[in-house]
């Protein structure tokens, strides 16, 4: 497998995720990229298949798999897989329109997405992935903000009708206005974070959101009186001019996302795939078989935190058991 975390950088700078593993356009990952590594992480007699798979949803993911979908093209060149990112939202809604095989996710699925699936007639199979450690960041050149409490980061992002100057938190502060940068509604990283700090109350109206996690890190770079929060591996990737928050004295890293202390930031990653797919789709399960047994090494390469050996072995006993 390519030395993903030092490629991180650069790779995740694009605005969009659209990954085929036989692609021709440009803004696919050509197979031809990944045929070299391949053998170190396909057995040499794995059986070849050929066809698309189609998948949509959490740009926090997105790191995953588009390394994985990039590296699946060196293992099975005949199949081409696309990957995009409306946001965990927007990648169910794709999911239960029947659009696609497999929907990946930063927060597990809402009952009433669920509802919607069942209504469809869409069964589906919950993958876990990888842990993340939802990171609050602010630029590298602010050099009074350390540490913040769950309280503070209400007080912060929480829509009060007054502007929102850093020496509200600490009178030591600059008598500045912040300026907050958030994913948008669509994403599951905003869900998460208005289930954990604003606790369904508005978000600061002030705030720029995007669903793109690289629009976010480069108004925050630019700012030190910004201020936002996404997935830990686009913090890793940027580590050099962005920094880390710690949230209760607590900074987030592998460990403390693995252990749950870094709380209440730290949440699993999923991808969520049609039963139907699996069990009738040579091509989707061989992809989503190639994902989990993959995704370990793949999450740790591009900053994330891997499952637990034995929870990527449930996921393939999962699978199989929905092989027809």
């Amino acid at each position: 497998m390519r030395i993903w975390k030092y490629a991180m950088a650069s790779t995740i700078l694009g605005s969009a995720l659209v990954l085929g593993a036989c692609g021709n356009s440009s803004e696919e990952t050509s197979a031809t990229e990944s045929e070299e590594t391949s053998s170190q992480t396909a057995g040499e007699d794995s059986a070849q298949v050929e066809g698309s798979v189609s998948g949509d949803g959490s740009s926090t993911v997105a790191p995953i798999m588009e390394g994985i979908v990039e590296e699946y093209a060196g293992a099975q060149p005949n199949v081409q897989v696309t990957v995009g990112v409306s946001g965990t939202g927007g990648g169910f809604e794709k999911f239960i329109q029947g659009e696609t095989a497999f929907s990946n996710a930063s927060r597990p699925i809402k009952e009433e997405e669920a509802a919607k699936l069942k209504e469809a007639g869409i069964d589906y199979t919950e993958f876990q992935l990888a842990f993340d450690g939802l990171t609050v960041v602010v630029s590298k050149d602010n050099d009074w903000v350390e540490d913040l409490t769950v309280e503070d980061l209400k007080k912060l992002w929480v829509e009060d009708g007054k502007t929102k100057k850093w020496s509200d938190i600490n009178p030591e502060w600059p008598d500045e206005e912040v300026v907050f940068y958030s994913p948008g509604t669509d994403s599951g990283t905003f869900d998460y974070f208005n289930e954990v700090i604003l606790e369904d109350e508005d978000l600061v109206s002030s705030a720029t959101l995007s669903e793109d996690d690289n629009v976010l890190v480069q108004g925050i770079q630019a700012d030190p009186n910004a201020i936002g929060f996404f997935g830990y591996a686009y913090y890793v990737a940027n580590q050099d001019t962005l920094k880390a928050v710690k949230i209760g004295g607590i900074e987030p890293n592998n460990e403390t996302i693995e252990s749950g202390e870094y709380a209440p930031l730290s949440r699993p990653l999923f991808t969520y795939a049609s039963n139907k797919a699996l069990a009738e789709d040579p091509a989707a399960y061989d992809f989503m078989k190639y994902t989990l047994e993959n995704a370990g090494e793949m999450a740790e390469a591009v900053g994330y935190v891997a499952l637990p050996e034995a929870d990527y072995e449930k996921g393939l006993a999962d699978l199989e058991a929905l092989k027809k």
